[in-house]
């Protein structure tokens, strides 16, 4: 797995090692020592998925302490233009944000800590 830090602390793009054959593919989505290794050390205790219509466009979203979480994510079908706002009161990118296209095809993903909105 490639771990590419982006400009904005925190905020790494994660783009796997996919494996295919004429059965389909194979690819690890975490690896807690490679993410350790680049920095991350968050405890992942939850996974969810959603599905959105072709042309659906979400608002920003995020969870305010005591609630707030970090969140790894990845698009399984089709694409998706990803974008994450640092709204960390006293970063050195406040108010910044990072734009990503997640393509199932690529199996790219994204984490986004505590701290952002995103949508």
């Amino acid at each position: 797995m490639v771990v590419e830090k982006t400009f904005i602390e925190g905020l790494l793009v994660l783009k796997p090692k996919v494996f295919e054959d004429p059965r389909g593919y194979f690819f690890e989505s975490y690896n807690q020592k490679i993410l350790e290794e680049a920095g991350l050390k968050e405890n992942f205790v939850q996974d969810n998925q959603s599905l959105s219509q072709k042309g659906v466009l979400r608002g920003l979203h995020m969870q305010a302490p005591p609630h707030a979480q970090g969140k790894l994510v990845r698009v399984i079908k089709g694409a998706v233009l990803d974008v994450a706002v640092d709204l960390r009161k006293g970063s050195a990118t406040f108010g910044q944000h990072y734009k990503v296209v997640l393509e199932a095809e690529l199996q790219n993903m994204l984490f986004i800590p505590e701290g952002f909105a995103h949508g």
